[in-house]
């Protein structure tokens, strides 16, 4: 038996309106090679000015994890040649980074948690993107000297399942904080996995594989299952000190495979030293007390919801994953309906009807919308079958609520006579099951029950048939 050891290290891109060392755009989808300057092309002579607003969001993510602020820490050159890095160097954080020592706890479905370890937080500059096209290969720069903070774990995670509860915790804090918009289709949230495995007991740490440049959840858990397995299995055969080397790999998402991509770099390889056109990063006590006012936060909302709702921890732990719930439900909640039916509807019955790329942001029916409807099904307006043929028509059409409950006829049916007439005509074309009933067949009553819902229609309240059905019977 083996157990396996996960480290991460995710780059978030950071907000800022300007890049890190220069007054660049930051903005997405713009021409290529439109975004820049002498400073991130790495011209001769171009000067590097740090950008404020960078260090102020990285204090924040640093009190989030309640970690270790150092007030003073130095950038340094981080030497290597790629076509997307024009200067030759990345400027980075070596030994003192801004944010030291931290924590991040994630939680698991049985109600169990377990602390995972944070490393460091360090800021850098990002590089630029390559675009491959058949033999031809293009770089655009307007990404080159973007601030990113690379948030570094300990090796503390045993499995795929447990690096992604991280990584979705993280990225969770990160969009919280308003420090980034982690978006892992551009690019600004991406994760490189370290990998290796060892015999259950044993407490050597054997060598590590790399799988580098990562932004979806389910391809990180596949490479991680992939690389895992090849570890294992290399390990059995005998060859593992011959195939498992240190070494930085891809993850092919069409096969399924991590590949061989080149030798994994020690930090000596970098040929680190502080750089000579930046003065160390002083950190005051005022910017400290100021930066790490943050707002509420994934556990805190959790820990409120429980308490002021009622929820079940790990429902509140669902809908607090995501920013834009959370915000949703507390919109609802100021509907005054239950907790519980809130909870049902956004996460069941309206997540399951998001297709496409729709998510909870823009989804065609609102908060106050949905409330409206978990409204109308309290106060016996419509039932709850009926509710959720008028959610799949707010999906379609924008109408009010009343509006689509009167179009498609699905007013319930309260009154007393007009139930009781329905059930006086099941009961009488029935006299041989009421006997049967009467004679102790008790299961015989949710017949009634499902004749009187099909005579009218689904139109009748369901509470109220089973009282008035009582009545009759008895």
């Amino acid at each position: 038996m083996f157990e396996v050891i996960i480290g991460l290290e995710v780059h978030a891109q950071l907000n800022t309106k300007s890049k890190l060392f220069c007054s660049c755009a930051t903005s997405f989808g713009e021409d290529p090679n439109t975004n820049v300057c002498p400073t991130c092309l790495g011209l001769p002579g171009a000067l590097p000015v740090l950008n404020k607003e960078a260090v102020h969001k990285a204090i924040m993510l640093g009190t989030a994890l309640k970690a270790q602020i150092n007030q003073k820490s130095v950038f340094n050159r981080k030497n290597y040649f790629y076509p997307d890095l024009p200067s030759g160097y990345q400027i980075s954080q070596f030994e003192v980074p801004v944010v030291g020592l931290g924590e991040l706890v994630i939680d698991f479905e049985d109600g169990t948690s377990k602390k995972i370890g944070v490393t460091r937080a360090h800021l850098e500059n990002d590089a630029g993107k390559n675009i491959h096209a058949g033999d031809v290969s293009h770089v655009d720069l307007n990404r080159a000297g973007t601030p990113l903070l690379e948030i570094v774990s300990e090796p503390d995670m045993r499995s795929a399942d447990e690096a992604i509860l991280y990584l979705k915790k993280l990225h969770s804090i990160v969009r919280y904080l308003g420090i980034s918009d982690a978006n892992m289709q551009e690019g600004s949230f991406r994760c490189d996995v370290n990998v290796s495995i060892r015999p259950k007991g044993d407490d050597k740490l054997y060598t590590r594989c790399e799988i580098k440049n990562m932004n979806s959840f389910k391809f990180i858990e596949k490479a991680i299952k992939y690389e895992v397995q090849r570890q294992i299995e290399a390990w059995e055969d005998g060859v593992y000190e011959r195939e498992v080397v240190q070494e930085t790999r891809l993850f092919d998402v069409n096969t399924g495979e991590t590949r061989s991509m080149r030798g994994k770099e020690d930090a000596a390889d970098y040929r680190y030293f502080p750089d000579p056109d930046l003065l160390p990063l002083i950190i005051t006590d005022e910017m400290i007390k100021e930066y790490s006012k943050i707002p509420e936060l994934p556990d805190e909302k959790k820990e409120r919801f429980v308490k002021e709702y009622g929820l079940k921890e790990y429902d509140a732990s669902v809908i607090t994953s995501s920013l834009e719930m959370a915000h949703f439900f507390d919109e609802m909640m100021k509907e005054e309906i239950s907790a519980k039916n809130a909870v049902t509807w956004l996460t069941v019955e309206l997540q399951g009807r998001l297709k496409e790329g729709v998510t909870i942001e823009n989804s065609p029916v609102c908060s106050k919308t949905l409330a409206t409807v978990v409204k109308k099904i309290e106060d016996g307006t419509i039932s709850g079958k009926a509710a959720k043929d008028v959610l799949d028509y707010l999906m379609e059409n924008n109408e009010e609520v009343d509006t689509v409950i009167e179009k498609l006829g699905l007013k319930q049916v309260s009154d007393d006579s007009a139930i009781l007439e329905i059930i006086d005509r099941i009961l009488a074309s029935n006299e041989d099951k009421v006997a049967e009933y009467k004679s102790g067949k008790d299961k015989l009553f949710g017949f009634f029950v499902g004749q009187t819902m099909k005579e009218s229609k689904g139109s009748a309240n369901p509470a109220k048939v089973n009282e008035l059905l009582k009545q009759r019977l008895s």
